[in-house]
């Protein structure tokens, strides 16, 4: 009997035990707080207009697929269409930007250098524009000249509209050094001192280390007299990068034959890793350059340099404590040799007050890291 009344009580305590521990769990699910509905996060009008532009490019560019399923172009086009129109500075110019986009698509592009310009050493690169047709120079090619150092450079091979000056004789009078091709000449081919690298003397240096120079781009290139040179004498071809600001320069380069690229200092160059025999970086490369787009640039020049190849620094201006401090450090990062390294006081009334110098340099890449 006794062993009996054990028995019950356990099966007692067992049932109470039960009992209590669903009602616990019971009250839990009654009592307890339900999880919040999802918060639906608001997008920006700017990504909104984004996701269409990429929407109606792939429409453009794809159209319907048959019933059958089977697409109507190539897999890879498809996906090659699927690209951002914006780049990612450019939201940062809104007003800028609707300025830029409001046109009529599948008709003729606004004659905005300007504004291209603005938008573009913004950072605002590549241009959104897509889907219109730009405006060209109504004369036909055949009227180009050949030669690259013509005697006048062509003044319809430019639509004025948006410059102070409509001719090149213009432009020639009021900034001979960018648009005196002659004098620009003869600063690329002369030897005054120290600073200076004539072509001659280069092509020397790359011949004395077995090196050959095919392929090249001119930063900060102007109107390409540089590469006009290495074209004519030793059939190098160079790419000039150069911006239109307040002068057609683009154009410039075009005129001549020339390949220009309309890229800002603070853009990758459009050309795939260790092609390029050489890189020049003229005098639009300098002191004024923010630091991060100098270290970003330099980086993006070895990026582009062959093993072997060689970067020309011409006539970079700086305060002197800077290049020291700031400048050739930067540059000694690379771990390049140094084939010439030559530094002078800038003596014109800037430089003076500023304590500026001028620096050249051409920097060999090691052939291997």
């Amino acid at each position: 009997m006794g062993f009996t009344m054990g028995l019950n009580l356990i099966l007692l305590l067992a049932m109470v035990a039960t009992n209590l521990l669903s009602l616990y769990h019971l009250s839990t699910t009654v009592h307890s707080p339900k999880p919040p509905p999802p918060v639906a996060i608001p997008i920006p009008e700017h990504l909104i207009r984004h996701l269409n532009d990429i929407r109606a490019a792939i429409n453009h560019l794809t159209p319907h697929s048959p019933s059958s399923g089977t697409p109507a172009v190539p897999r890879d086009l498809i996906l090659h269409s699927q690209i951002g129109p914006i780049a990612s500075s450019c939201h940062h110019h809104p007003d800028l930007l609707h300025r830029y986009m409001n046109y009529t698509p599948f008709s003729t592009c606004p004659y905005d250098p300007d504004l291209q310009e603005t938008l573009i050493l913004n950072g605002c690169h590549p241009l959104p524009r897509r889907r219109c047709f730009s405006k060209t120079p109504s004369k036909p090619t055949s009227s180009l000249p050949l030669n690259p150092f013509p005697t006048a450079l062509p003044d319809f091979a430019v639509i004025w509209n948006r410059y102070s000056c409509k001719s090149f004789a213009c432009l020639l009078q009021n900034n001979p050094i960018g648009f005196d091709l002659n004098a620009q000449r003869s600063s690329l081919l002369k030897y005054a001192s120290e600073l200076d690298l004539p072509v001659n003397r280069f092509m020397q240096l790359a011949k004395s280390a077995n090196s050959v120079i095919r392929l090249g781009i001119d930063i900060g290139g102007g109107t390409g007299t540089f590469a006009a040179l290495m074209k004519i004498f030793y059939n190098v071809t160079m790419l000039t990068t150069t911006m239109n600001v307040n002068a057609p320069y683009n154009e410039a380069v075009a005129a001549r034959g020339l390949v220009p690229l309309h890229v800002p200092l603070q853009q990758r160059l459009p050309v795939s890793d260790g092609t390029m025999d050489l890189v020049r970086c003229g005098r639009a490369v300098n002191r004024w350059i923010p630091l991060p787009v100098m270290e970003f640039m330099l980086y993006d020049v070895d990026r582009v340099l062959r093993g072997g190849g060689y970067l020309w620094v011409d006539r970079f201006f700086s305060k002197a404590m800077d290049l020291e401090k700031v400048y050739e450090p930067l540059m000694g990062k690379l771990g390049y040799k140094r084939v010439k390294w030559a530094v002078a006081n800038k003596t014109d009334p800037s430089g003076l007050k500023n304590g500026e110098v001028y620096l050249t340099a051409v920097l060999q890449k090691p052939v291997s890291r």
